[in-house]
């Protein structure tokens, strides 16, 4: 069976897709999702500290995982509260599956591009839950949009 998808508009929507879906793994792409691209180190800081207490108080949580293809960093990892926060800069999504190896499942990654989040979710058995970045995308991740609506039929439909 094929890793479902479904898209979402924003992070209460995607928690309580997570709470449906009992994920005990949740893996957020940073860039839009946690902060925007050419946001400083504050907005960084503030997303992971906001997504991570959000994430984490959802009860079947288990792990908060951020990742990146970035070599940004936050200042800090929190804590969550019940689940173990992961922050991964030069994730190499979707190539390298072993960042992810040890974490409980089912688990569902949320991001905006279905070449790079969509096709590690496919990889790793999880569901994708896809979001739309409001304002003005960068010329990179519009080109992989692109992309990644030629991936789509291949990674998250069922065969005939």
């Amino acid at each position: 069976m094929r890793a479902g998808y479904v898209r979402l508009a924003g992070l209460d929507e995607v928690l309580g897709r997570v709470r449906e879906l009992s994920a005990r793994t949740v893996i957020f792409d940073v860039e839009p999702l946690v902060a925007y691209w050419d946001s400083g180190q504050q907005a960084l800081d503030r997303g992971v500290d906001l997504v991570a207490g959000q994430a984490a108080a959802v009860p079947e949580v288990q792990v908060v995982c951020f990742a990146t293809n970035s070599l940004r960093r936050p200042s800090g990892v929190p804590c969550g509260d019940g689940a173990r926060v992961v922050y991964v800069a030069s994730a190499g999504k979707p190539l390298r599956t072993w960042w992810y190896a040890g974490f409980p499942r089912p688990g569902v990654v949320v991001g905006d591009q279905i070449a790079t989040d969509g096709v590690l979710a496919r990889r790793l058995g999880y569901a994708f839950v896809q979001c739309r970045p409001l304002g003005a995308v960068p010329a990179g991740p519009w080109l992989m949009k692109g992309v990644g609506w030629l991936v789509r039929p291949l990674a998250f439909t069922r065969p005939r």
